[in-house]
């Protein structure tokens, strides 16, 4: 979710076929072209924090689940976030 969010793109967006998929196509934009697959309305964000929440997003996205962060994790990594933030 937190990729849709970044992103503006949904899983089942036109332009997801075949293998390509969100989580790969926000992978394949790093590190030179992240703010490409940005949300414009985010662009007056400072850019680190929404490169933390973009890796944020890729840890919660992985494929197999047992390598994915907890919930607890997530938490604390966005209050942290939201912190800086601030």
């Amino acid at each position: 979710m937190l990729l849709e969010m970044l992103t503006r793109k949904k899983p089942t967006d036109d332009m997801f076929v075949g293998e390509l998929n969100l989580r790969q196509w926000v992978m394949a934009s790093i590190p030179y072209k992240i703010m490409e697959v940005i949300d414009g309305n985010l662009l007056g964000t400072e850019q680190g924090d929404v490169l933390a929440i973009k890796e944020l997003g890729l840890e919660c996205s992985r494929e197999l689940p047992e390598e994915r962060i907890g919930l607890k994790d997530v938490i604390i990594k966005l209050n942290k976030i939201k912190s800086q933030m601030l």
